[in-house]
């Protein structure tokens, strides 16, 4: 008597390691983009703090609201470590990377206290509730879509390149009018870009994945989406916060 093969058996048998596979990407793709998240609000609280504590000692009314070049350094710093840590990256050791990202925080921290020598505290508080509950909402979404988000991402770059030429002509401008556009474009191309750096560093996991790169990919994920959050505060204080 010929013994018959069940086919669904079959079918199960090569199935199953797949599943365990998925399963385990899953799991890793999830503690990853954790590590990610855990790194960015990090960053967010040490810059929050060091930017309340360096504005009520009353130095930052005194360095940045003052002649000298010691405020340029404090503007242009958090700049230098960006840049540094971006073309930086693959040469640098994990250790140092993540020293040059609390750094990084830091700086900022310092740069944004000028923001407590204009709006008034509760301006602050309301607009950074309103700016993490609209990026965890983006963010959410650009992990969860499966709609493809580079074609986007390459109109908001191209957007956010018009916009810094918008912020130096209105350097000269003064106009309140173009402060105002500019504000309100500033709010849709880092909450557009928050989605988008949300699912570009998701899918990065597949290409690090048990690499010694891995944990610098978690640091700058994690600085995409700092940078993200920032601005978007930023622009959205400069839209609605209510100034001293």
């Amino acid at each position: 008597m010929v013994d018959r093969i069940d086919p669904r058996t079959i079918a199960g048998a090569a199935t199953a390691p797949v599943k365990t596979a998925d399963i385990a990407f899953d799991a890793g793709q999830r503690s990853y983009m954790l590590s990610v998240y855990n790194y960015m609000a990090s960053g967010v609280l040490l810059t929050g703090i060091v930017a309340l504590l360096f504005a009520r000692s009353g130095a930052a009314a005194q360095v940045l609201g003052g002649p000298g070049i010691l405020k340029y350094i404090i503007m242009l710093a958090p700049l230098a470590f960006v840049m540094v840590l971006s073309f930086g990256i693959t040469k640098l050791s994990t250790w140092t990377a993540q020293l040059l990202f609390w750094a990084f925080a830091v700086v900022m921290g310092l740069s944004l206290a000028s923001i407590f020598l204009v709006y008034t505290g509760t301006s602050i508080a309301t607009t950074f509730v309103a700016t993490a509950a609209a990026f965890a909402g983006l963010s959410l979404w650009g992990y969860t879509t499966k709609r493809d988000l580079s074609a986007l991402g390459t109109f908001l770059i191209m957007g956010v390149v018009g916009l810094l030429v918008a912020l130096v002509i209105n350097m000269f401008m003064r106009s309140t009018g173009l402060q105002l556009i500019i504000s309100f474009a500033g709010v849709l191309l880092f909450a557009g870009l928050t989605a988008y750096d949300t699912q570009r560093i998701k899918s990065m996991y597949a290409d690090v994945a048990g690499s010694d790169m891995m944990a610098k990919s978690v640091i700058m994920g994690a600085l995409s989406l700092y940078l993200d959050f920032v601005n978007m505060f930023m622009f959205l204080l400069r839209l609605t916060g209510n100034q001293r």
